[in-house]
């Protein structure tokens, strides 16, 4: 029988405010354990909650950029359920009316387009963290993260494959990070997944039962746990067996999905509006005001470098993979002069290569847009070589010293005097008559040789147009 895979993801993104969704707590990642969870966080008696408004700018921003209906009535309800890391016994969540409705995420995978439908996106706060760790067989639980804001986005069943999957993922992360309403840092849990995953017989209407993949903060991860889950689904299934509707946890070190407990539904939760909350009402003023806060978009941003610039796929997808690279790639241009291709090869080529090696990002790349800039100036000027300019921007990679300075300093301006460059390939031809007859019996290929022979004769300094242009003239003589 031949199967399909249905997948839903729920994104939990820790929205980047200063302050938690309810109180004034700070939200700043890595402080010492229970330092940053005040009296609102805990519930304690007689403490009443107040909405962060800057939550709520962040979550319309979102929804205008998936071209969402922002709700003009949202209501905050009472998730309530047992957990230790839960202090207060209920989740500040929204349930029947969430500020953020249907919009949707355009998606390509293998060169084809696909729209990915999103049901909803609803504001809530984070819970506490259990720390498993150096307890000796206990749990530690550190309720700093116990109020932090979130916002779950919620995807319709559109997903058919892993890798469609991680392409949604992916793109949605991006659009968070231009937005700048989350950091997107996966290691510390400010972008994380749950995947809902079913099969069903290819062609049937209705759903398998599904199963959730709770907690999975790599794209990496989310691509191997759904794979196998679809193959422990499918492989239960034809051996007679049924599949449950529950929760499970994927182990990255086994690279298998275990269960944890059985799904819980809706009502498990006994969702009711709260009563410490108003109703967050938002007019068409307020999203006006909103949408004039909002960058330009990836898509849109990747049409203009194609459109202004003539930039192909490849390069306009990297340069706009991030908010930050694309500004480091508009400054690089205009400070530099230089065509849009040059300068798209080195982000994209050298600075990525070594930012990748390094192990960081481009906002905190060694060589800043301006630096760079005085490289690809000496390039486009013919001063020194593509070549040479690698080895000059390792130099400046190590160090804090200008392209001028280390191309003075190493003596590695390009060599464009015609008699000297002729003088050496004049010893070439004659040291190497029989290459010389191979070429001009038609062995194309071998003029690379020669290329190469003067290249190292003039340690890499000749200027490899005159190069080229004089050894067919001096060949073809």
């Amino acid at each position: 029988m031949e199967w399909e895979t249905v997948i839903g993801l729920e994104i939990h993104t820790q929205l980047a405010t200063k302050s938690k969704i309810f109180s004034g707590a700070a939200t700043a990642y890595g402080a010492e354990p229970n330092t940053q969870a005040c009296a609102v966080d805990l519930g304690l008696p007689g403490v009443l909650p107040v909405l962060n408004q800057e939550a709520v700018n962040m979550a319309v921003k979102f929804g205008l950029a998936i071209e969402a209906e922002i709700a003009p009535y949202s209501v905050f309800a009472r998730k309530n359920y047992f957990y230790p890391d839960l202090p207060k016994g209920y989740q500040i969540s929204q349930f029947e009316l969430p500020i953020v409705g249907n919009g949707h995420l355009d998606i390509e995978v293998d060169g084809v387009t696909k729209r990915i439908g999103i049901t909803r996106a609803h504001l809530e706060e984070d819970a506490g963290k259990s720390l498993h760790e150096d307890f000796h067989g206990l749990t530690g639980i550190d309720l700093n993260r116990a109020g932090t804001p979130l916002l779950e986005i919620v995807s319709e069943p559109d997903m058919r494959s892993a890798k469609e999957a991680v392409a949604y993922m992916r793109k949605l992360h991006e659009l968070v990070r231009y937005l700048g309403i989350c950091d997107g840092n996966m290691q510390e849990g400010s972008f994380r997944c749950d995947a809902n995953v079913s099969v069903r017989p290819k062609g049937q209407k209705e759903f398998g039962t599904r199963a959730e993949l709770k907690n999975i903060n790599s794209f990496k991860f989310v691509e191997k746990a759904i794979n196998y889950e679809v193959e422990r689904q499918i492989d239960l299934i034809e051996a007679g067996g049924t599949v449950v509707q529950e929760t499970r946890l994927y182990d990255a070190a086994k690279d298998l999905t275990r269960s944890m407990r059985s799904k819980e539904e809706a009502n498990d939760y006994r969702y009711f509006p709260d009563p410490d909350l108003l109703p967050v009402y938002i007019s068409e003023a307020f999203k006006a005001e909103v949408l004039t806060t909002m960058p330009e978009l990836p898509d849109a941003k990747k049409q203009r470098f194609k459109d202004q610039f003539g930039l192909d796929d490849e390069s306009t997808t990297i340069l706009t993979s991030s908010r930050e690279t694309a500004d480091y790639f508009e400054a690089l241009l205009a400070a530099s002069g230089c065509e849009a291709r040059l300068c798209a090869n080195w982000v994209t080529g050298e600075l990525s290569a070594a930012l990748n090696k390094a192990g960081q990002e481009i906002a905190d790349s060694p060589v800043s847009y301006d630096r760079l800039a005085g490289l690809l100036k000496r390039i486009a000027d013919n001063t020194i070589s593509g070549k040479i300019a690698k080895q000059v921007f390792e130099a400046m990679w190590q160090s804090e010293a200008e392209a001028d300075e280390i191309i003075e300093k190493q003596g590695l301006k390009q060599i464009t005097d015609t008699g000297a460059i002729e003088a050496i390939i004049d010893k070439i031809i004659a040291d190497n008559p029989g290459q010389v007859e191979q070429y001009r019996s038609g062995k194309d290929k071998v003029f690379g040789f020669f290329v190469g022979q003067v290249m190292k004769a003039m340690q890499g300094k000749a200027n490899p147009e005159e190069v080229n242009r004089m050894l067919k003239d001096k060949l073809h003589g």
